[in-house]
């Protein structure tokens, strides 16, 4: 008896590199955009609502909150819209170049393959 552990056999792997012609372009991420116009526009509210004289009619945290509501609502769109414009101008720079791309198969894999076909 042997006091080597048991090492289980590995499947042996093949490799196929394929060249190919990839675009390559930055996109901007919209949900960032988006939050941070939520963000700045948030601030617009506060300033908005401490800039006028208070209304007796309403408190300033009612005018704040109508105002919130409005200015997030907008600042997202806004922000969207930038990150969309951005994308656009972006996805005309996109540039083209030589990438390989590589094909890993194993043994049990082109077994269980051929197996299927043969059913």
């Amino acid at each position: 008896m042997s006091d080597s552990p048991a090492v289980p056999e590995q499947p042996e792997e093949t490799e196929t590199v394929t060249p190919a012609e990839v675009r390559v372009r930055r996109s901007p991420r919209y949900f960032r955009f988006m939050i941070t116009g939520a963000v700045l526009f948030a601030i617009v509210a506060l300033i908005l609502t401490f800039s006028f004289p208070e209304n007796p009619t309403y408190d300033r945290g009612s005018v704040f909150g109508f105002l919130l509501a409005i200015c997030v609502t907008i600042g997202v769109a806004l922000g969207a819209v930038v990150a969309l414009v951005l994308d656009r101008t972006t996805a005309r720079r996109a540039r083209s170049v030589q990438a390989d791309r590589i094909d890993v198969r194993t043994a049990s894999a082109e077994r269980d393959d051929t197996s299927d076909t043969q059913s």
